[in-house]
């Protein structure tokens, strides 16, 4: 892996030295007013959330913008991040130069587009064939003159699994074997049960039931929350409510370990073995399930294929808000780092599957293999799920439904602090309440 560390390094330095280095060093002075930098030093400021894996790309990136120097404020959770950079956009300071959006509330941003510079007027078009269609268009506004954000990577699917909790239970442990043992969904709840009739796994089959709605939602319907014209349908569209009874009923059926995701109980229950699999976006793998479980338990996780055949979770964009003192310079980080480098860099660190083309079909993606995860093909694996995706509409209050309404109420319902019909009646309530 250093020899592929090696070469990414000198390719993105030899690719940013002979062009995007031009941009930087050829800015007025006008251009570096506010920088908080010495000799002329322009700082930026870059904000994400969760774990991007730009701490190799950003070094690549300084090294062949000497003037330029990046300070990375790592935000915590996106449900910690984005109530913050609400009101730093509305007060007109306190943003970065840079920052991060989930494609959860990209679309609130883009119909609110004032707060965020034109990547267009600053040369992103030339950028468009770089990426697929429709990671483009989601940022682009709808008379498709002002583009908010550069996609940074794209989430395929995959299910994480402990090969030495199916061992114990005496299932399959070979990722080809298992993927064929949950080819659908109703596979995978059917070895859920042979998992827990074993008896001699202590652990149990997935952590939450509240897993289950973004891959299944996302593999099954082309909208969510909302129809494509942002009108709230969560109370109509039958696959939410369908998703809803699946998750809930395997925690009847005491298939879950019942951990409220992205908590410390969730943390806990990676460290101490308590659940068997996890439908895995590529984000999630080396970003999220490798820190969270350590390294005493590498080499016990693998990846297998995905019930129902592929999809997408999550994916997200760098924007550049308008507050900026530094556009220029803060459209060529945002541009270096969702160039096929930087994205390349971004998936070795953290496990970010590259959404731009480029680095979809390079070698360093396409061949890459986890140790963590028992040398499982994640290039391979992931890059096959993503193949014949179609884009699902997210309306622009998808992630503020999703993590303050629905996901909370149907995490009530599978602790037994409500029944499910009363859950549903109560989320749907709250949603309407704030999509009116």
């Amino acid at each position: 892996m250093s020899v592929i560390r090696r070469r990414l390094r000198t390719v993105a330095v030899a690719a940013l030295a002979a062009g995007v280095a031009l941009g930087s060093t050829a800015c007025s002075k006008s251009d570096n007013e506010g920088s908080s930098g010495e000799g002329g030093e322009v700082k930026l400021v870059l904000q994400t959330f969760s774990n991007f894996g730009y701490d190799q790309a950003i070094k690549d990136f300084e090294a062949a913008n000497p003037t330029i120097k990046v300070e990375h404020q790592k935000m915590g959770e996106l449900r910690d991040f984005q109530p913050k950079l609400v009101q730093w956009l509305a007060a007109g300071s306190g943003a970065g130069d840079v920052v991060g959006l989930e494609e959860g509330v990209l679309l609130g941003y883009v119909q609110n587009h004032d707060k965020f510079a034109n990547l267009l007027e600053l040369g992103a078009t030339e950028l468009k064939s770089s990426f697929p269609e429709w990671k483009w268009n989601n940022a682009l506004t709808p008379d498709g003159q002002k583009l908010i954000g550069l996609g940074t990577d794209v989430g395929g699917l995959a299910m994480c699994y402990r090969k030495d909790l199916f061992q114990q239970a005496g299932l399959p442990t070979d990722r080809e074997e298992v993927s064929k043992r949950i080819s659908t969904w109703q596979d995978y709840i059917a070895l859920g049960k042979e998992f827990k009739a074993s008896g001699k796994a202590k652990a149990a089959w997935l952590d939450s039931a509240t897993s289950l709605m973004q891959p299944y939602v996302m593999q099954n319907s082309e909208t969510f929350f909302f129809d494509k014209e942002n009108k709230f349908i969560g109370e109509t569209n039958p696959v939410v409510k369908q998703t809803w009874d699946m998750g809930l009923q395997m925690a009847t059926d005491g298939l879950t370990a019942k951990a409220q995701r992205w908590s410390a109980d969730w943390d806990a229950a990676f460290k101490n073995s308590a659940f068997a699999t996890l439908p895995c976006p590529a984000w999630m793998t080396e970003g999220v399930i490798a820190p969270k479980s350590g390294p005493g338990n590498s080499g016990k996780w693998d990846i297998a294929k995905i019930p129902g055949g592929g999809g997408n979770w999550g994916g997200s964009y760098l924007a550049v808000p308008a507050q900026t003192k530094h556009p220029k310079e803060a459209y060529l980080l945002a541009k270096y780092l969702t160039s096929k480098e930087g994205h390349l860099a971004a998936f070795k660190e953290a496990g970010a599957m590259p959404s731009d083309i480029a680095g979809i079909e390079d070698p360093a993606f396409k061949d890459k293999k986890s140790d963590y995860f028992s040398g499982a093909p994640t290039g391979q694996i992931f890059g096959e799920s993503v193949k014949n995706m179609k884009p699902v509409f997210l309306g622009a209050k998808h992630q503020q439904i999703w993590e303050t309404v629905v996901e909370p109420q149907m995490q009530a319902a599978e602790r037994g602090q409500l029944s499910s019909d009363a859950a549903w009646k109560k989320a749907m309530a709250e949603a309407k309440k704030l999509t009116s």
